[in-house]
């Protein structure tokens, strides 16, 4: 069985609801950024065991969260001993509008993911585009590249939306199965 480990950080608590689905889906362990950036202890091992990491971040001002931004930029401790290398990656945001530039945010752990000389992968869902479409349908955000959510800025942890959430448990499930197809 493959190791999912499932790396975020969030703020408010919304990106924290939205890796827990993601979680659920891949049988991720979760390694919570705290508010200083920094990984629990026995976090970067977790990490450098794992077949596979999941990274999360609320986008703030079209990226990620600084606390993110510290932990990546501490990760070239493995970076230079590419010990990510052939790891499998994924990614995932929330954001308070629909936009909110969150692509942004993906594009960033998709690049995060490159320089590691990870294998990316994307939701492999198809959008939820038509007249008929609902707000809780499956990937109604509409993303390939990795999971998006978005929950408005007044809106409590409670009240996000069960489609969003829906869309990252199948999105955490996608990455298991990929992770353990390709290390068969």
């Amino acid at each position: 069985m493959s190791k999912v480990a499932l790396v975020f950080h969030s703020g408010y608590g919304h990106t924290q609801r939205m890796a827990q689905a993601v979680a659920d889906g891949a049988g991720a362990q979760l390694v919570a950024i705290d508010a200083d950036g920094n990984l629990p202890e026995g976090g970067w091992d977790t990490l450098n065991a794992a077949d596979a990491i999941i990274m999360g971040s609320p986008t703030y001002m079209g990226s990620v969260s600084w606390q993110f931004k510290k932990f990546a930029d501490a990760s070239s401790k493995a970076w230079f001993t590419q010990a990510w290398k052939d790891k499998v990656m994924a990614g995932f945001t929330n954001s308070a509008t629909m936009n909110g530039d969150k692509h942004s945010t993906l594009h960033y752990l998709i690049t995060l993911a490159m320089q590691h000389g990870a294998i990316w992968v994307g939701t492999g869902m198809m959008p939820s585009n038509a007249k008929a479409s609902q707000r809780n349908d499956l990937n109604y955000v509409g993303s390939s590249a990795g999971a998006m959510a978005t929950t408005p800025s007044d809106a409590s942890v409670a009240e996000m939306l069960p489609g969003d959430l829906e869309t990252a448990r199948q999105f955490g499930k996608r990455v298991a199965e990929v992770t353990a197809r390709l290390r068969a």
